[in-house]
């Protein structure tokens, strides 16, 4: 595979973003209602009939092209390993590995995570891990509110549980999920780091172009539990 350098996402915005605080509070506090899209039930129901009811997931969100979904299955034979991403272009390009020597506990599925998060939140799938690998980061200030953790869908994330992983390139990404986290009593670990086996394309482009990679971790489950809630507010 070619590929020419890769660049950091650029953006006026250089530090958390000042309404990040007051738009995880009101989302962990209002519930989100939009309807469900018939294409995402039907995503849904065609994913739970294939699982065996009793292996715990795992979530591959934004899988792309699946390369990451591949090989979580693989490391997690005891597992339910779904790749979900929205375009079936991207799931249907080449993988690296041909499709009789996919792993049988893996399924890809075209689908909004929006949607599939809140119905898995709502069936009570037990998610044991969760992983974000380069989420698309909509850099432009004006952008915010479409990044998942300053999203109204944010408190299913939470309610899925599991462990909990984000890899990405841009810092400021890394820095407010790890602040939304917080503002939702979850202590998250931003930290960089250097991958000795890629998990995806992006993640080969971006470290070969020597640029520093961010990962945050955090375990949901007490989360899941409805034993946290948000962190008050300063000076309350």
């Amino acid at each position: 595979m070619s590929y020419g350098i890769s660049r950091i996402p650029t953006s006026a915005q250089a530090d958390v973003h000042e309404r990040l605080d007051g738009l995880v509070r009101r989302h962990l506090a209002q519930p989100f209602r939009k309807p469900y899209a018939p294409y995402n039930l039907a995503a849904f129901e065609a994913t739970l009939a294939a699982w065996d009811g009793r292996s715990p997931w795992i979530l591959d969100s934004g899988c792309g092209v699946g390369w990451s979904t591949i090989l979580l299955a693989r490391r997690n034979p005891d597992a339910f390993v779904v790749g979900v991403d929205q375009s079936q272009e991207r799931l249907s390009r080449q993988k690296p590995y041909p499709r009789a020597s996919w792993p049988e506990n893996l399924r890809f599925v075209r689908a909004d995570v929006i949607d599939f998060w809140r119905l898995a939140v709502e069936s009570g799938v037990p998610v044991r891990e969760h992983w974000w690998l380069y989420p698309n980061p909509w850099p432009k200030i004006g952008h915010l509110g479409r990044r998942w953790y300053a999203h109204p869908v944010w408190p299913a994330v939470l309610q899925l549980g599991g462990r909990f992983e984000c890899r990405t390139n841009w810092s400021v990404y890394a820095r407010e999920l790890t602040a939304a986290l917080a503002l939702s009593g979850i202590q998250g670990e931003c930290t960089p780091f250097a991958p000795e086996e890629p998990m995806t394309p992006f993640e080969r482009k971006y470290r070969d172009s020597g640029q520093t990679l961010w990962r945050v971790t955090a375990d949901l489950s007490a989360f899941a539990r409805g034993e946290l809630g948000a962190r008050p507010a300063e000076g309350t």
